[in-house]
């Protein structure tokens, strides 16, 4: 049985692969900016629109995105300011280990951890 510091640990590393998917933090990033629909997502990040509504759909169901209707459009926004801070953060963090994460090799890709 999960402690809960156990539980606790692992709701944190579902939160990250939130983040740790590529496709998602570009829609993230672009979202940084402000509102966007689905349309000017595509556009930002260079995802096909049914990769991005995908995506887009994890992110919603996960808390980190919201979602309204505007019309004949969905507009996206962060859910929480916390989200735009946290990215910078990780900016930030990045700009002091780039070189230990970038030569790092117990990291795979995404998709090599994702076949493991």
């Amino acid at each position: 049985m999960l402690t809960g510091t156990t539980q606790s640990i692992e709701l944190q590393a579902k939160l990250f692969r939130g983040f740790g998917d590529p496709s998602r933090l570009a829609i993230l990033q672009a979202l940084r900016s402000g509102p966007l629909s689905v349309t000017e997502i595509v556009q930002a990040t260079g995802l096909s629109q049914s990769n991005a509504s995908n995506h887009l759909a994890c992110l919603r169901d996960c808390g980190l995105v919201t979602a309204e209707q505007n019309w004949r459009y969905v507009i996206y926004r962060l859910s929480d300011d916390r989200v735009a801070e946290l990215l910078n953060l990780a900016e930030a963090l990045l700009a002091d280990v780039a070189r230990g994460v970038h030569m790092c090799t117990r990291y795979n890709t995404v998709q090599e951890s994702a076949d493991e």
